[in-house]
């Protein structure tokens, strides 16, 4: 449970580093950059991905390219949804993407359906609705407006990650090596926007972002390497790594977000973050 920990912990941190950003003036899309160079050093170094297998035919590099552009791009929403709508409710609007995914399990990839993977599809679905309630009259409409409509885009982006993924992995190329194309491609075009904004004069590279992006890599790799060396010190238990990880983010996102940042949650928040964590455990342990 100490790898489960140490993933959930790292999910966490990419958080609180997001939403600390803005203090401390650090410019996002040039540590969102430098957060795929780690990811990429990192992947190549923990998990040696067999690059070989990318030379094979059938290798899907279209769905490849999608995933370098589409993660980066990912990351800034979630840094944006971080700031507007709070640690607590961007993740478990994220964590939520499970339900799209699990739609997307029995409409595409043919899985069985089965009622208790049904009834914690429908409490997720409550779940998302309650989480995007703005929790306090005193914001704005206009900022309340953005933040569900940032909550709601990182809900469906990471299961469009997450389907991409799988697409990946029907056409046989390995994780690892998926990982490792999709972040060297993704700091790549990263690194081409961010000498452009120099060129125009909009930013700077300064060392301070390097650091504060390298570190964002880390923790960012970080909740990816341990959950796997999770899954593999437990094989014959993946749900409970599964429900373990997902609840444990929620969870300890709740406590950050509401003890070290001061979030406010409404009651719908308070509820639907009971039934995101009932609805995880229902899908992880259904048969």
């Amino acid at each position: 449970m100490l790898l489960i920990l140490l993933s959930a912990l790292c999910s966490v941190s990419v958080a609180v580093l997001l939403k600390l950003a803005p203090r401390w003036r650090l410019d996002m899309p040039q540590l969102v950059m430098w957060n795929y160079l780690a990811a990429s050093g990192l992947c190549w170094v923990l998990l040696s991905p067999p690059l070989e297998n990318l030379q094979r035919p059938d290798t899907p590099w279209p769905v490849l390219l999608g995933l370098a552009v589409v993660l980066p791009s990912l990351f800034l929403v979630l840094a944006a949804c971080v700031r507007a709508a709070g640690i607590v409710r961007t993740d478990v609007a994220q964590r939520l993407s499970l339900l799209l995914s699990l739609l997307a399990a029995f409409t595409v990839f043919g899985e069985q359906a089965s009622v208790i993977k049904l009834a914690g599809l429908a409490l997720g679905l409550v779940a998302v609705a309650g989480i995007v309630v703005r929790p306090e009259r005193g914001s704005g409409p206009v900022q309340g407006q953005r933040a569900w409509l940032l909550l709601l885009v990182v809900w469906g982006g990471f299961a469009f990650v997450d389907v991409m993924l799988k697409v990946v992995a029907q056409a046989g190329t390995p994780s690892s090596a998926s990982l490792q194309v999709a972040f060297a491609l993704a700091f790549l075009l990263m690194l081409f926007w961010q000498l452009v904004r120099h060129w125009r004069g909009r930013t700077e590279l300064e060392v301070r972002h390097l650091g504060a992006g390298l570190l964002l890599g880390l923790l960012n790799f970080g909740n990816i390497y341990f959950y796997v060396r999770a899954h593999q010190s437990l094989p014959d238990s993946p749900a409970v790594v599964f429900a373990a990880m997902n609840i444990g983010v929620v969870v300890l996102g709740t406590l950050v977000g509401i003890a070290a940042f001061g979030e406010k949650t409404g009651r719908w928040n308070r509820l639907a973050i009971v039934l995101a964590v009932a609805a995880i455990a229902l899908i992880a342990l259904a048969p």
